[in-house]
């Protein structure tokens, strides 16, 4: 629950993060001067394909960042199969000393 949780916080801050550059910039793909800056011949010409190019760029981000995200999940579940693991290589080892302690006790 808590998981997500923190995951709609986290979509919220960057979304808000988002248009709040946005807002700077002004409306990207209008052209030079007109907010949409620079990024090539297309953008700074602006309009319908400056604008196009604008949302393909955003697209491709858009993709990079879920692919990255992708990739820290299965990278964090990498690491908790591996804990899990290391913790019941552990256990097997508590297990085996606590049984040499009976072992000794029971000789006494």
């Amino acid at each position: 629950m808590t998981r997500l949780l923190l995951r709609a916080d986290l979509r919220r801050c960057v979304a808000s993060q988002i248009r709040m550059a946005s807002d700077q910039l002004g409306e990207l793909g209008k052209g030079v001067g007109k907010g949409g800056g620079g990024g090539g011949s297309i953008r700074e010409a602006g309009g319908a394909f400056g604008k196009r190019e604008a949302a393909e760029e955003e697209r491709y981000f858009r993709q990079k960042e879920r692919e990255q995200m992708e990739a820290l999940r299965k990278h964090h579940a990498e690491e908790i199969e591996h804990h899990k693991k290391e913790i019941e290589r552990l256990q097997k080892e508590i297990n085996r000393h606590q049984g040499k302690i009976r072992k000794l006790k029971h000789d006494d």
